[in-house]
């Protein structure tokens, strides 16, 4: 086992047997005797595990059939463009919830494509909390509604999703994807980049329900149409081979850990942990309001931004990387993905402990 737990909120840390597995196939893969990095996407062997890997992702998320499981690339922020230019239609309106900087980065992309109501926003609130139900002014014919699961600069979660009724919910989940359990058939679209619970950078997972990918424009460029990848199953152009590989190898990690309901309980038991701390200290001071808190990244703060210094110095040095708060809003930042194990937490823990305590 490594002795640095990684708290970095993207490219984040993976699990330690993924990254063993990965670095056979860097050298063999699938007795091929060629790198994960040299086969082709239309090899036999590939192939065979692209569609395991599709399997897998429906397995863990209990995937209805109406839906298909894509390997894209461009990361979320394509998608924040692919998703008004395939469901957005002229005398149409999508509906859009403001929670944080890449909400607010989605809604963008969108206006530049069609007509956009932000059915809510919490940026008078400096994004530290998740809109409660009244507060939503959704529009009732909507093409559909977006939300940002989980923001990973503010450290803001829905904790309930939004109900939209017969409007299409449509998530950026890449920061909280298969950290807890939900109901896929309540959307219309979720996507994420891999590179915080999934995988490595390079890859975005879109989860599609089938018939919204007909809505396209037929003008619509063809790399940019959902149908495009559901007919070719990811492998329209070249896809990005090694990181689906990793992918899957977190698929398996995942389903051998007990799935995501068990997972879930782990992320909790994480999360408890770290805020147990911030509740009853008057040294760190959590910057979100307690039923929005994420627990995927949980931002903090110390009384100066000496002691933040002095503190990410100290982390360091034992060995806890990645814990600068995001440059938007400073402070400290402690992302527990799914691969983070607990004992990293607690160290994390025992730190925050030790440091308050030397520095009172």
């Amino acid at each position: 086992m490594r002795n640095v737990f990684n708290f970095n909120p993207g490219p984040a840390v993976l699990p330690e047997p993924v990254l063993e597995s990965t670095s056979k196939a860097v050298l063999n893969f699938a007795n091929t005797g060629m790198s994960i990095m040299e086969v082709s996407h239309r090899s036999k062997e590939f192939d065979a595990l692209l569609v395991e890997t599709e399997s897998l992702v429906a397995e863990v998320m209990g995937i209805p059939e109406n839906y298909k499981v894509l390997f894209l690339q461009g990361g979320a922020s394509l998608q924040f463009s692919m998703v008004p230019m395939n469901l957005l239609v002229d005398g149409k309106t999508a509906d859009y919830i403001d929670t944080g900087s890449w909400s607010s980065k989605a809604i963008k992309e969108a206006q530049k494509v069609g007509k956009v109501n932000i059915a809510a926003s919490t940026k008078g609130d400096k994004y530290t909390r998740i809109p409660a139900p009244s507060e939503l002014k959704l529009t009732p014919d909507a093409v559909y509604c977006h939300i940002t699961s989980n923001n990973t600069i503010y450290g803001s979660q829905w904790q309930t999703f939004p109900d939209t009724g017969s409007v299409p919910l449509v998530a950026d989940m890449s920061s909280d994807i298969l950290s807890r359990t939900f109901d896929v058939s309540k959307f219309g679209i979720i996507y994420a980049g891999a590179q915080k619970n999934m995988g490595p950078a390079g890859v975005t997972v879109v989860i599609i329900r089938k018939d919204l990918a007909e809505n396209a424009p037929p003008n619509l460029p063809t790399m940019l149409q959902y149908s495009t990848h559901i007919e070719n199953s990811s492998t329209f152009n070249t896809c990005p081979v090694m990181a689906i590989f990793v992918v899957h190898e977190v698929m398996k990690w995942l389903k051998e850990m007990g799935g995501v309901p068990e997972m879930e309980k782990v992320n909790n038991k994480k999360a408890a942990l770290i805020y147990d701390i911030l509740d009853n200290s008057s040294f760190y001071r959590g910057t979100v309001q307690k039923d929005s808190r994420s627990k995927m990244n949980i931002p903090f703060r110390l009384p100066t931004e000496d002691l933040e210094a002095e503190f990410l110095s100290q982390a360091n040095k034992n060995n806890l990387k990645g814990l600068k708060g995001h440059r938007s809003v400073g402070g400290m930042r402690a992302s527990i993905y799914n691969a983070m194990p607990i004992e990293g937490v607690q160290k994390l823990v025992d730190f925050m402990a030790d440091f308050e305590k030397s520095h009172k």
